[in-house]
């Protein structure tokens, strides 16, 4: 069975375009079982219930941004492992650098199209 057929996303934006465009995204490139988070908040009370594999979460949300959403994974036994994956519109570097010193594993600049996505994704899990 491929990893696509196994693997568990969860999208974290509070835009629902923009996770219906990353959701989308990810059917066409044969993943299934996708979940969906408007904030950070939300991301790790269903995280708490229904882990998954990889985390791709919007850097610019209300409440709690996408890095603090990473500290908060990074910080807690049962979801230090999950990979993360933050998107962004405003790749600068301070950004990307404090991402990775709390342990992102890559990082997709907006606007992106799927092949984009794919690499990112693949960099950091694999083959789909």
């Amino acid at each position: 069975m491929a990893l696509r057929d196994q693997i568990r996303i969860m999208v974290v934006d509070d835009m629902s375009t923009s996770r219906g465009l990353i959701t989308q995204a990810l059917d066409g490139l044969g993943v299934r079982h996708v979940s969906t988070a408007e904030d950070g908040n939300d991301a790790l009370q269903t995280l708490a219930k229904s882990p998954v594999h990889l985390v791709i979460s919007d850097y610019n949300m209300p409440n709690m941004d996408g890095l603090k959403l990473l500290h908060h994974l990074r910080s807690a036994a049962k979801t230090k492992g999950i990979g993360f994956i933050l998107i962004t519109g405003r790749a600068e570097q301070q950004i990307i650098d404090y991402g990775r010193k709390l342990g992102m594993n890559n990082y997709l600049k907006k606007p992106f199209e799927p092949a984009d996505l794919r690499k990112c994704i693949e960099t950091v899990v694999g083959p789909l």
